[in-house]
């Protein structure tokens, strides 16, 4: 997903949830700071290293790939972006190494996004807002794995973008190009994607890379043939799932707020958007590159308050000004803490199930 729903939506389902606008705007920022807060950047204001939660595509040009390179890759990307669905799955006649990699694919609704949600209550919100990006990103990113894998990820001709036609969809043929310097051309199903590498580990085979940005637009609804399924068909719904992903948000936020004792999976709350479900779904299905306008005009008209933009540095003076001793009790010393113990958590399930691909916790 990209900043229209990991803040400015994420905003919004907050709001839905019961917390303040103020609140409201923590859990949204740091929801996306998820997706910024590099080594670079924590090396930028000297914070941990270790509370990464993403690689810039410069890191990952120099990164490793050896066992210790694939293992720091994946703690970050499978952590908080490609949270795996099953840790136990079973693929009868493939080996271990394969069988890893297969246990990593992501999807909503697994024991681990259950756990996620859980660790995160009782805690700061900059806790609660790593867990809704997590939690969203299993619906958009679902069907690809945070390491990297040829097998897992690749995609190839047989690649379509449906279109509503009457009672069914229109097909029409995705073409995937590696010309990162222009903008995908939704008008012609034309997308970026990463150059095709023919070694397993390749860094262009991380998450959804060969597919581009296509997992991450509310609107796209596709189909092709991945080789972890046996090449079998598999259609993608994202205006489906994305309205799934921002009901379980809320639901999720409310069980944070402590309106219910236990959160279960494959439950949402779809009485909190019903006075809103059309403006939902159009802000979802509209053809755009991003949302932020939409999805911003809908969360002011909620709070009735203004929703400032997404200022990466707004935080970095307080972190860097305060004292060694005090630096935990800043809103980016709070991130940094729940990002390691998040980190830790999805780590330690990986190796519980005797799954070295993602090393240990660090």
């Amino acid at each position: 997903m990209q900043e229209d729903f990991h803040y400015y939506a994420t905003y919004c389902a907050a709001y839905l949830a019961g917390y303040t606008h103020e609140e409201s705007l923590d859990i949204a920022y740091s929801a996306q700071f998820v997706d910024l807060c590099s080594r670079t950047l924590l090396a930028k204001i000297k914070a941990p290293l270790n509370a990464a939660t993403t690689q810039l595509q410069l890191e990952l040009m120099d990164a490793r790939t050896d066992q210790v390179g694939l293992q720091d890759i994946t703690r970050i990307w499978s952590a908080f972006h490609f949270l795996p669905r099953d840790l136990k799955a079973e693929k009868p006649g493939c080996c271990k190494r394969y069988l890893d990699k297969y246990r990593l694919i992501c999807g909503p609704n697994g024991e681990l996004v259950a756990k996620t949600v859980e660790y995160a209550k009782g805690k700061p919100l900059q806790s609660v807002g790593i867990a809704m990006h997590v939690l969203a990103d299993t619906w958009a990113h679902s069907n690809f794995a945070g390491t990297p894998s040829l097998v897992i990820n690749n995609t190839n001709y047989v690649f379509y973008e449906l279109f509503p036609d009457g009672d069914g969809y229109r097909e029409k043929q995705i073409t995937f190009v590696h010309k990162a310097s222009s903008p995908d051309d939704l008008d012609n199903s034309i997308y970026t994607n990463s150059l095709y590498q023919a070694n397993e580990n390749s860094i262009m085979n991380l998450g959804h890379g060969r597919a581009g940005h296509l997992p991450d637009y509310s609107f796209a609804r596709y189909k092709y043939l991945p080789a972890w399924g046996e090449y079998s068909e598999l259609t993608k719904d994202n205006p489906r799932d994305y309205v799934k992903a921002f009901t379980q948000m809320i639901y999720a936020m409310k069980f944070i707020r402590g309106e219910y004792d236990l959160f279960e999976t494959e439950t949402y709350d779809m009485q909190a958007i019903e006075p809103y479900r059309e403006r939902i779904r159009s802000i979802i299905e509209k053809r755009q590159i991003i949302a932020n306008d939409d999805w911003k005009a809908f969360g002011e008209e909620l709070s009735g308050q203004t929703i400032e933009e997404h200022i990466i540095d707004k935080y970095f003076d307080e972190y860097t000004k305060s004292a060694k001793n005090e630096k935990d009790h800043t809103f980016l010393g709070r991130f940094i803490r729940g990002a390691i113990g998040h980190k830790g958590m999805v780590i330690g399930e990986i190796q519980k199930t005797g799954n070295k691909i993602a090393g240990k916790a660090k």
